[in-house]
């Protein structure tokens, strides 16, 4: 597996100004990143997003390390103001973004679930079908520029594996498969490695994150923490110092036969540079012990 690192890991430096967004390529290659992929890229004032794109992927040449992913956020149930064919049409934008990117796949969300003001079923089973419509058209758009679309384990409504499975199973479509976070898989507490078993035969991208827990039994440990779906208490770990089965998820990860980028995403609290160099460097560890290193 390469090691690669979201850009999303860094972002508490870019939205503070102390890194701008293309300086976070030549600090990934010097941390010893193979690869990096870009979530919701912070356009700079005067800047087109696709102006910036092109800037990124002339930037990630010049630095030699290759973008292999492009995230963004989607909402086929609310997005566009519930228009869905308005929301399609919005994200298949987003792919001709990924194309100047040079990506070969784009993350995109389902939908974080049924507004205040549905009045009709609220079930993910309700929603399967237009989620799946939505899916469809833009990996069907996709296809035709040789970019793979998929869906994250992300946002609550589609997180834990069961409901990931059943929405790209009602897409069927090849160019259509799944971004597995085993982190993730806590906010719907659904147990990772279970879930990441569940997942592989989809994956198109992996990433590796990790959280603390605590039992929503216990005391609110309070500021940088969120609850799960259940209660229960999540903060945003290094790699290998949380609750994550980190190695076991790998394990099952090499086992079904995943050789593809293996992407870091740290959302913890600790100083950023040091949060991302350890997991970094520790991820690197775990992956060497697979390879008998």
């Amino acid at each position: 597996m390469q090691i690669g690192v979201s850009s999303y890991s860094f972002s508490r430096l870019v939205r503070s100004g102390q890194m701008a967004q293309i300086e976070v390529i030549a600090k990934a290659a010097e941390m010893g990143f193979d690869a990096i992929e870009f979530s919701t890229i912070a356009v700079p004032e005067g800047k087109s997003l696709a102006a910036f794109a092109g800037d990124l992927r002339a930037e990630a040449a010049r630095v030699g390390l290759p973008i292999v992913n492009y995230t963004i956020g989607a909402d086929f149930l609310r997005g566009s103001g519930g228009d869905l064919q308005a929301e399609i049409a919005r994200v298949q934008a987003e792919v001709d973004i990924a194309e100047i990117l040079g990506v070969p796949g784009m993350r995109h969300d389902a939908s974080s679930g049924w507004s205040k003001e549905h009045t009709g079923p609220r079930s993910f089973a309700a929603a399967l079908p237009r989620l799946a419509a939505g899916c469809r058209a833009v990996t069907e758009y996709a296809a035709a520029k040789g970019i793979r679309t998929m869906v994250e384990n992300h946002g609550f409504f589609c997180q834990e594996s069961v409901r990931v499975e059943q929405l790209v199973t009602a897409v069927t479509h090849p160019n259509f498969g799944v971004l597995v976070d085993m982190g993730n898989f806590l906010c719907a507490d659904d147990e990772p490695t279970a879930a990441v078993g569940r997942l592989m035969p989809y994956a198109f991208h992996c990433h590796a994150k990790d959280f603390h827990v605590k039992a929503g039994t216990e005391f609110s440990p309070g500021q940088g923490w969120f609850e799960s779906r259940a209660g229960n208490y999540l903060r945003g770990a290094i790699i290998g110092h949380g609750n994550v089965p980190v190695l076991q998820c790998l394990k099952v990860m090499r086992r079904d036969g995943y050789d593809g980028v293996l992407s870091l995403e740290y959302e913890g609290i600790e100083d950023v540079l040091l949060g991302v160099q350890l997991g970094h460097d520790n991820l690197r560890r775990m992956v060497g012990m697979l390879d008998g290193r």
